[in-house]
């Protein structure tokens, strides 16, 4: 049978799709901006049909009326990695959290230790030959779909063809929904960042040396340090995920990816987020390739990029350079995401550079500023990157250097880069501690 029967021959309606997913089922669900719409629609409309299913997922952009209260009892999210739209659902106790790296996200799946009945994907057009590309989304999904037993896809026919070990045949999927809607876009940062966030992402720049394969978390300080390379040269990316500033470094010739030591001339990337230029710009595009996270996120393979720069961010950071990323206090926020697999791996490169960047304080609702660099993290408060794997810390006001250095060095150059409001009291308390 060739693939176009065979991809004729499972289509259905995203309504008799769903209608697979049985009571104590376990659903992964393709995430980012790759959230297979219809589907998940017509999984809530089914849910009062089923008890106890479960929904794997990391980070998911848009509506989640998936965790809604009257869900209870039918439909219950397990999340790798706290998305804004599950998390009051995750705190008030109505949905879970896996604490995971993301480098291992995949394999929960792969090797059983999660089995999947059911997963939901989202893919383009299948070409001449049947394949399918996951597109925007390939680092989380390829291998946890590939081990369900039955893949439910919707094929957008505005889902762009990602290259790289991102595709998935015809006869692969049992059931196929064909859709034709936008893919989301999903902005990094709102225009023109904050001089706050401009000061830390012009010290993050600075850092960089050319010739740099460089990693950019999820957030406005790496979105906005793109804008301070012009002046480098041969830059690369290995990254989780990549948004709208890499099209333009590359139109501007800064990124080039020809001193790369691992996927010379190519981008390497999981997931991408942005807007529909950037979706454009990477759909055929041969230098942009994409792989599974287990791959893209592993700590050995990122330090095979010599020159490796990652640059992640934090809720909050102790004097001796304990960093929580997850959470406020107890409550659950966020998750690792790729931050120790980065920081370790440019750890581990030849000439490598780990930063930590964030402001030096937060605001709250009302108004009140407080420190991010404390002299201890918060009670219940997640240690995501540990003292022991910290190196570079950026802040508005300079970087701190902690590698090789001792605690009380550490909670110097720490109190160095905060807030002058709360340098004093950083002190005294530091002394306390006998840090100082």
């Amino acid at each position: 049978m060739s693939a176009m029967a065979i991809y004729q021959s499972r289509v259905t309606t995203a309504e008799e799709a769903v209608k697979q997913v049985k009571s104590g089922d376990r659903v992964f669900l393709t995430g980012n901006v790759s959230v297979p719409k219809e589907l998940l629609a017509a999984l809530v409309k089914h849910a009062p049909n089923v008890r106890d299913v479960e929904i794997c997922q990391a980070l998911t952009v848009g509506a989640a009326d998936y965790v809604a209260p009257e869900m209870e009892g039918h439909l219950r999210v397990n999340s790798m990695f706290i998305s804004a739209n599950i998390r009051k659902a995750v705190q008030e106790g109505r949905a879970d959290f896996t604490p995971v790296l993301l480098s291992e996200f995949p394999l929960l799946f792969k090797r059983g230790v999660l089995p999947v009945d059911v997963a939901f994907i989202h893919v383009s057009r299948p070409d001449e030959h049947g394949f399918c590309s996951l597109g925007v989304e390939v680092g989380l999904t390829k291998s946890a779909a590939e081990s369900a037993k039955i893949i439910i896809a919707e094929v957008n026919d505005q889902m762009p063809r990602t290259l790289g070990d991102a595709f998935i045949h015809v006869s692969r999927l049992n059931y196929i929904v064909p859709v034709n809607y936008p893919i989301p876009e999903h902005k990094m940062t709102a225009e023109g960042a904050s001089p706050v966030i401009e000061d830390i992402a012009r010290h993050v720049a600075s850092l960089i040396p050319d010739g740099a394969t460089m990693q950019l978390g999820i957030g406005s300080i790496p979105d906005a340090v793109l804008k301070f390379l012009a002046d480098k040269k041969d830059l690369g990316i290995h990254t989780e995920l990549f948004s709208d500033g890499v099209v333009e470094l590359v139109n501007a010739g800064v990124l080039t990816n020809a001193r790369k030591t691992l996927h010379p001339g190519k981008i390497v990337a999981g997931f991408i987020l942005g807007t529909k230029k950037l979706y454009e710009w990477a759909h055929d595009n041969p230098m942009v390739e994409m792989h599974p996270t287990e791959y893209v996120n592993d700590p050995f393979v990122i330090a095979q990029n010599e020159r490796m720069v990652a640059v992640n961010s934090a809720i909050e950071i102790d004097l001796t350079g304990q960093v929580c990323a997850d959470s406020i206090g107890p409550k659950l926020f966020s998750g690792v995401g790729g931050q120790l697999d980065f920081i370790y791996g440019a750890s581990r490169s030849k000439g490598g550079v780990p930063i930590i960047a964030m402001p030096s304080t937060a605001t709250l609702r009302d108004g009140t500023q407080l420190s991010k660099i404390v002299p201890m993290l918060n009670q219940g408060a997640g240690v995501v990157t540990t003292r022991n794997h910290i190196r570079f810390v950026a802040t508005e006001y300079g970087i701190a250097d902690l590698y090789g250095k001792s605690i009380r060095q550490r909670a110097q150059a720490l109190i160095n880069i905060a807030n002058p409001v709360f340098r004093d009291e950083l002190e005294k308390q530091a002394k306390e501690l006998f840090y100082l």
